[in-house]
């Protein structure tokens, strides 16, 4: 019983609307991961140039960092925000391995389906660090790394809370029983992307995207560190696919406080 139901949900992965949501994910990871690392390339790159300039003043480089991690944030919120949207119909915009993982916790989609998705995910996170290496004629490709006063421990803690809160953020933006948010939902998601590198990007990077962590590492030759972007981030989106589904808002449990079935948007 147990291999005819694995076989079964494994016809459902390859069937043609899966291979359109396994591309679909391709294509929109590959301009997430272009953008966000192709930002923190700029910005080095500008930082660089600006610190030349405030030398020359006698204020040193510290004026360039504070401006980096801005534009990193809002490259971060714009690109998942669009990524999130484009990709919607066809996989749900997903574009992070966390994401998904919560949604295959939270029994959204099947084992074989979420495997897939991954590997979408990560080769587009691959190729799109390539492309960004060859067309910058083998410029370096920054990489997420935990600040000195971080333990590793606590990075991935980091890394966690900030996974729960996005994909806590993308299953209530998905969800059905909500009135219809548009491209609210995608915005939403992409904030607290943004929000979230404001917040830890000193820290730990603030990757809550083990793709793009394992993209620009691979690429930049630099693996040190992966567990704190896989362990925290799929533990964290476990955590929030569980407990909006079953706690917070659980599929079929009337609502005590206004007497009403959770179906009814809200």
């Amino acid at each position: 019983m147990a291999s005819t139901s694995l076989t079964a949900r494994f016809k459902q992965s390859v069937t043609p609307a899966s291979l359109r949501a396994y591309l679909a994910e391709f294509i929109s990871t590959f301009f997430y991961v272009f953008a966000v690392v192709g930002s923190a390339m700029a910005s080095k790159l500008a930082g660089y140039e600006l610190s030349i300039v405030v030398d020359c003043c006698g204020l040193g480089d510290a004026a360039a960092d504070p401006s980096s991690l801005v534009i990193v944030a809002i490259a971060n919120a714009f690109a998942l925000s669009s990524a999130v949207y484009i990709a919607a119909n066809a996989s749900g915009g997903h574009v992070n391995p966390a994401v998904t993982f919560g949604m295959a916790v939270g029994g959204r989609i099947n084992v074989p389906t979420a495997l897939f998705y991954w590997i979408s995910q990560m080769l587009a996170s691959v190729m799109a660090c390539i492309f960004l290496k060859v067309a910058t004629v083998g410029q370096h490709v920054p990489t997420n790394t935990i600040a000195e006063e971080m333990t590793g421990f606590g990075a991935s803690l980091l890394e966690g809370v900030m996974s729960f809160g996005l994909v806590y953020t993308v299953y209530a933006a998905g969800d059905p029983r909500r009135s219809s948010l548009g491209a609210i939902g995608p915005l939403a998601v992409g904030l607290t992307a943004g929000a979230n590198v404001l917040a830890a990007g000193p820290f730990s990077g603030g990757s809550m995207n083990p793709a793009c962590a394992f993209g620009s590492a691979v690429i930049a030759g630099r693996l040190k560190n992966q567990a704190v972007y896989w362990v925290g981030p799929l533990i964290g989106a476990a955590v929030a696919g569980l407990l909006y589904d079953n706690v917070v808002f659980p599929t079929e449990a009337p609502d005590s406080l206004r007497g009403v079935s959770d179906d009814v948007g809200v």
